[in-house]
């Protein structure tokens, strides 16, 4: 599993899914936050397409990292949040 490698800031550049080898357009934000390296307002976000949100997302519950899941269209970056790479 990859964090995304994609940089959206970029022209023309759609965001894709973070899942190892996925190249399919993102629909999901995963916000995360690991607690032993993050403050706790802190997010890190992963991108998700429809097949893969579900296997991202629980990856990231199981160990007790993601604290939301919202559509892309309606993500809006909290402050102090970055998009891993």
């Amino acid at each position: 599993m990859n964090s995304p490698d994609t940089d959206t800031s970029a022209p023309g550049t759609d965001p894709t899914c973070s899942a190892k080898g996925c190249r399919a357009a993102a629909v999901w934000v995963l916000a995360w936050n690991n607690p032993k390296l993050h403050a706790p307002e802190r997010r890190k976000t992963w991108l998700a397409c429809e097949e893969h949100r579900e296997h991202l997302s629980r990856f990231l519950d199981v160990r007790g990292f993601l604290k939301d899941v919202v559509k892309l269209e309606e993500w809006v970056q909290p402050e102090g949040s970055e998009r891993e790479r």
